[in-house]
């Protein structure tokens, strides 16, 4: 039973990587088979179709964002410094992938797409609201901000550069422009000591928690 699982897993590794650099529509599960060194009948034995395999691929993408983001929450000095972790976390995540999959995923996998839909509308709506709370009473963040609003706000841009009339025409890639996002979103937000600790971690970029002490 344990050597079916490390297969499975195998396959579901392989055919994230190629979803990630190719989209879900230019990948067959010819590819797939090929990229995991085995056949297409051994697939099947896991996956009804790749419907059923991309639905299993991104689910376990949004479990381990998930986990991560809960440790950063867990290490993080404060309200800040836990964005900079966050957003430090999700740079081979953006760095690797083609934004092109977000578009196949809506067009082609409804599944798939409803549980990124639903994590980012649930789970990541509230890691932002805590945080925004978090920084409003460390002195970070102004105390006249509507939550709900600028909430909603920031979990709505996340879709933004994945839009084909977007990425399209932004001549950089993906992790780049969720950054500058991360940063414009941070600025609006935060009081003068605040803004002084956004410099401070644009400089040094910390990735833990020793470096992050005023």
């Amino acid at each position: 039973m344990e050597e079916i699982s490390e297969h499975k897993l195998r396959i579901r590794e392989q055919a994230l990587q190629l979803f990630f650099q190719y989209g879900t529509r230019s990948v067959s599960m010819d590819d797939i088979a090929g990229a995991v060194g085995s056949s297409k009948k051994t697939i099947y034995q896991y996956y009804t179709d790749k419907d059923d395999l991309v639905s299993d691929a991104i689910e376990n993408v949004l479990l381990d964002n998930c986990r991560e983001c809960e440790s950063v929450i867990a290490i993080a000095d404060n309200a800040i410094h836990e964005g900079f972790l966050a957003i430090d976390q999700t740079s081979q995540l953006f760095r690797s992938m083609n934004p092109v999959l977000m578009n196949d995923l809506k067009k082609y996998h409804a599944a798939a797409y409803k549980k990124f839909i639903n994590y980012k509308g649930e789970f990541i709506y509230q890691i932002i609201v805590n945080n925004m709370k978090r920084g409003i009473a460390e002195g970070l963040y102004r105390e006249d901000l509507n939550i709900e609003v600028m909430a909603r706000f920031r979990v709505e841009s996340i879709i933004i550069p994945f839009l084909p009339d977007f990425y399209g025409k932004v001549p950089t890639g993906l992790f780049e422009v969720q950054r500058e996002l991360f940063y414009f979103f941070l600025h609006g937000m935060a009081t003068i000591k605040g803004q002084k600790l956004i410099e401070k971690y644009k400089k040094r970029k910390p990735k833990n928690s020793s470096d992050a002490k005023d």
